[in-house]
């Protein structure tokens, strides 16, 4: 079992619950991947409610859902031993919400979203879970759910439709999402491997570089779009 308390994203403040609490939201990875479903609404038709729409269901599904099925579904136990049932009541809650928003706008003009939901639904479950012998629980399937997907949802949420400046967005979202697994996955071994300090604040820098540059400059964007 590893204790995840002392990670990078985890306040240095507050009670022990309430470290945990905000820690198991991963906030950093889960502002990205809600900045990479904005990317994708912001490509055309922009229409507001519709990117808050994408927003809130993606920090929904994967900031509270997904992160709350691993904490209590992952081999690691990354937050010591949970209460499983309350946390699973909380989970498909969360997650009923954000199929409800989604389910919303895919019947009124965005049937794209059916597959695209249906598809983030299995990653969810499957990559969280360890289902299928931890066959999703990869780099690749990773970047599909959390690099590419995102955009591609974005944009059905807006124009029911996937552009060119939409798919390259997504490789642009595809590439900074292998770079932060890929750095992520580094700082862990050498965190748990208890391995040189130095090298460890060095990958830190890279994960706060990664995902304060995506959120930062999505929130430019989205100010000076307001402007114009």
């Amino acid at each position: 079992m590893q204790d995840r308390t002392s990670e990078w994203f985890v306040p240095k403040f507050g009670s022990r619950k309430f470290r945990i609490t905000i820690g198991i939201l991963f906030l950093p990875y889960t502002g990205i991947v809600t900045c990479f479903a904005i990317w994708g609404s912001l490509v055309e038709g922009f229409l507001p409610e519709r990117t808050i729409a994408i927003a809130v269901i993606y920090f929904i599904a994967l900031g509270i859902c997904a992160h709350l099925l691993d904490a209590i579904g992952g081999k690691t136990k990354p937050w010591g031993e949970l209460p499983k049932l309350k946390i699973a009541i909380l989970a498909i809650a969360m997650l009923g919400i954000a199929f409800l928003i989604g389910g919303y706008f895919a019947f009124l003009d965005s049937p794209l979203l059916f597959p695209i939901g249906i598809a983030e639904g299995f990653f969810l479950f499957a990559y969280n879970l360890e289902l299928f012998k931890g066959r999703f629980h990869t780099n690749f399937w990773t970047v599909i759910s959390w690099g590419i997907l995102p955009v591609f949802a974005g944009s059905a949420i807006q124009t029911n439709s996937i552009s060119i400046q939409t798919i390259i967005l997504a490789a642009i979202s595809a590439i900074l999402t292998l770079a932060l697994v890929r750095t992520s996955k580094k700082y862990k071994g050498l965190l748990y491997g208890k391995g040189d300090e130095q090298k460890i604040k060095v990958q830190v820098r890279i994960l706060k570089a990664i995902s304060l540059g995506v959120i930062l400059s999505t929130g430019i964007f989205i100010a000076i779009l307001n402007f114009q």
